[in-house]
């Protein structure tokens, strides 16, 4: 008995520690969120644009041939557009402003009410785009691929080599017209202008659509006489946002 005793005691010691322990381990906190006040801000948005003269016409014209057969179309239009290309190497144009943007061959039928339709033949289509640097050329060079076989012009756009130094320049003024009607504003309010918080972009230059131009016939064209083109003027445009943080 005087073994078994300090076992007992000791097993009774060991099973109260745990709930002595817990009693004296503080209860956790319940976690806090405290809402903060976002800062007044000016959140306005701004555009900057300029005028420039393009440097750059593109011209998408196409050769359409009908044959019989596939075969026969599509050989016709091969060879028009052998004499279309040699054409504008003779206007200047340089290769690399050549480029085939579309072939396409298709079936022509005839359509008779009641009856079922009747093979006419096949109608082969080659899409050019072709880039002039020159703008004094692009009238000329119109009428010389007219002239070699094209039969359809689809249209004509003017744009800008490098549009960097005028994408800048509208920057700028989109900067300043930003920041004049932040002034504006903080004057109005009574407030101050404590700096900006951000400022983003958005658009861009983007080359205008192609104007449509009239299907042109070949013809013979003198040396004097070309078809009259007007480039105009271009319009550049940048768009900001920006936010300004302001003091009371």
């Amino acid at each position: 008995m005087t073994r078994i005793l300090p076992a007992l005691m000791m097993g009774s010691a060991l099973m109260v520690a745990p709930a002595a322990m817990a009693q004296d381990t503080p209860a956790p906190m319940p976690m806090q969120l405290h809402a903060m006040a976002q800062a007044p801000a000016l959140h306005l948005s701004a555009s900057g644009e300029v005028r420039v003269e393009p440097d750059l016409a593109t011209i998408n014209f196409g050769v359409v041939t009908e044959a019989p057969t596939a075969a026969e179309a599509m050989r016709l239009n091969a060879e028009r557009m052998t004499q279309v290309v040699a054409a504008l190497r003779r206007a200047g144009i340089n290769e690399r402003e050549i480029q085939t943007s579309g072939l396409n061959l298709s079936a022509q039928y005839d359509y008779v009410q009641n009856e079922p339709p009747r093979l006419r033949g096949y109608q082969a289509n080659n899409r050019v785009t072709v880039r002039i640097l020159d703008l004094d050329d692009v009238g000329t060079t119109a009428d010389a691929v007219v002239a070699a076989g094209v039969n359809q012009i689809d249209g004509i756009s003017f744009g800008l080599v490098d549009p960097t130094e005028a994408e800048n320049r509208a920057r700028v003024e989109a900067v300043r017209a930003l920041q004049s009607k932040a002034q504006l504003y903080a004057q109005a309010l009574g407030v101050q202008l404590s700096g900006i918080r951000s400022l983003t972009e958005g658009g861009g230059y983007s080359p205008p659509p192609p104007m449509p131009m009239y299907a042109m016939q070949a013809r013979a064209v003198s040396a004097d006489a070309s078809t009259p083109v007007a480039s105009g003027e271009l319009t550049v445009r940048v768009d900001i946002a920006g936010v300004y943080d302001i003091v009371r």
